[in-house]
């Protein structure tokens, strides 16, 4: 008795299975060497693409295509105003290769969330390091609405500050959306 797999089954979760795996490669090494390596997110937008074009043809191509266009978007005014780093950039753009852009924007919405929770926890289990940070980060804001000047806060004694490792909040938003929708939930029309 041979198993044998049904053709459309394996079309269908392929993206499904492939961005867990390249989501938990990211996840790693982010946690470990804060950075996500170009050829991992690279390579992924480039197998998404091959994998609509093949299973939805020009369509197919544009959604994918469409989908990594969103998911630079929407992570690239944090990343220009120093808030995370390129990799994470690009590894949304990878969730959006394989999601789609409603998908990779209702995976972003999530990653926001965890993203959100996420800082909170460091900020809480570091808050020496903290103190102070938001009393200057509140007078700058302050200063600049009065006054329509921007001063940024004075540079203080250099401590290593944590960093945040996005691409584990990418991953558990990207997950978070793709559990929701194999149960059947659907976010957008």
């Amino acid at each position: 008795m041979t198993l044998q797999l049904n053709h459309n089954v394996i079309i269908q979760y392929f993206p499904l299975v492939c961005l867990t795996i390249i989501l938990l490669i990211a996840s790693f090494t982010d946690f470990r060497t804060q950075k996500i390596p170009n050829i991992l997110t690279l390579t992924s937008v480039f197998v998404a693409i091959s994998y609509h074009l093949y299973s939805g043809g020009f369509q197919g191509f544009l959604f994918s295509l469409f989908g990594v266009f969103i998911g630079i978007v929407v992570l690239i005014i944090p990343y220009a105003m120093g808030g995370m780093g390129a990799g994470d950039v690009k590894l949304m753009g990878a969730v959006g290769s394989f999601l789609g852009a409603k998908g990779v924007f209702i995976s972003f919405l999530f990653t926001a969330l965890f993203g959100g929770v996420y800082a909170l926890i460091i900020i809480l289990v570091f808050r020496k390091i903290f103190q102070g940070y938001f009393r200057q980060l509140f007078h700058s804001i302050l200063n600049f609405l009065l006054t329509r000047k921007y001063s940024p806060a004075p540079l203080t004694e250099n401590k290593k500050k944590p960093r945040l490792c996005y691409g584990i909040a990418i991953a558990l938003g990207t997950f978070t959306y793709m559990g929701l929708h194999i149960f059947g939930y659907k976010f957008l029309p």
